[in-house]
């Protein structure tokens, strides 16, 4: 099969454990840029996978937070998406409020971290923000009051949410969370949730038919539960060796190392060779 596009995942399968690009496919995907057509699609804010998006040379416009929307980086616009209501955003934000979850909420400009006991993962996140200059970081922010910063922004994308077991599975429960919202699990009893019906193997397809291009000649590689609506409707679906069982069985391919090693970076030269 000649494949035309590949839907590379951030977290876990471009990036190692430490946040940086793995040498070894930044290296490659800087050199089929120009020959294939490469999306990055991440569960990202564009504002945290704007780096990466530099690093690799890619062009294209990026899908983010899931599938939930699609950004250009070179006219800085929305290309597509699916936000979620002001009124949805805020009744949201009581009930988890109600359930004493922690919270971070995806605007239109950046990621706003609840100051009230923030999630343990989101300080790396925040503390690797911090270290580009102010004209390149990243907009990852704490906020006092989350309701005036949904009230204040154009528009919320997505709210990560995490808690005691008990609050956070009783919570899911509730019918506002069942009717209105879907995501995928991201960390122990924490949740990546927006507008239901949004997966990152939707996105792809609308994008790959935008283009366009049969979905048979789209690769896409991923290593985590969001990535399997992807992997399975792609025409080869690579998961990382990082990756659960139930994600490694969704996909056609597994990489020979985890995101550390250099397995990714061998099987793209397979998948999309240079002559």
């Amino acid at each position: 099969m000649n494949y035309q596009l590949l839907a590379l995942d951030l977290d876990g399968t471009a990036l190692r454990n430490d946040h940086t690009l793995n040498p070894w496919v930044r290296d490659y995907v800087q050199k089929i840029v120009d020959k294939y057509h490469v999306v990055v699609v991440t569960g990202r804010h564009h504002t945290a996978a704007k780096p990466y998006y530099d690093q690799l040379g890619v062009t294209l416009p990026i899908i983010c937070c899931n599938g939930v929307y699609q950004y250009n980086y070179v006219n800085q616009q929305v290309e597509s998406g699916t936000p979620i209501s002001p009124t949805l955003a805020n009744a949201f934000l009581q009930l988890a409020f109600d359930y004493d979850l922690k919270i971070v909420m995806y605007t239109d400009s950046g990621m706003a971290i609840w100051d009230q006991d923030p999630m343990p993962y989101i300080l790396p996140l925040k503390q690797w923000a911090d270290s580009y200059p102010i004209d390149k970081r990243p907009n990852i922010y704490f906020v006092e009051n989350l309701v005036q910063e949904q009230q204040r922004a154009e528009c919320i994308w997505k709210f990560v949410v995490q808690g005691r077991a008990d609050n956070f599975n009783q919570f899911l429960q509730e019918e506002l969370i069942t009717t209105h919202f879907s995501g995928s699990i991201s960390g122990t009893n924490r949740i990546d949730l927006a507008v239901k019906g949004h997966s990152k193997g939707r996105a792809l397809l609308d994008y790959a038919s935008n283009m366009s291009l049969d979905i048979n000649r789209i690769v896409a590689i991923g290593d985590n539960f969001n990535d399997v609506s992807m992997l399975s409707m792609a025409g080869c679906g690579v998961a990382m060796l990082n990756a659960s069982e139930k994600v490694q069985n969704s996909a056609d391919r597994v990489t020979s190392t985890d995101n550390q090693g250099e397995g990714l970076a061998l099987l793209l030269k397979e998948l999309f060779p240079l002559k």
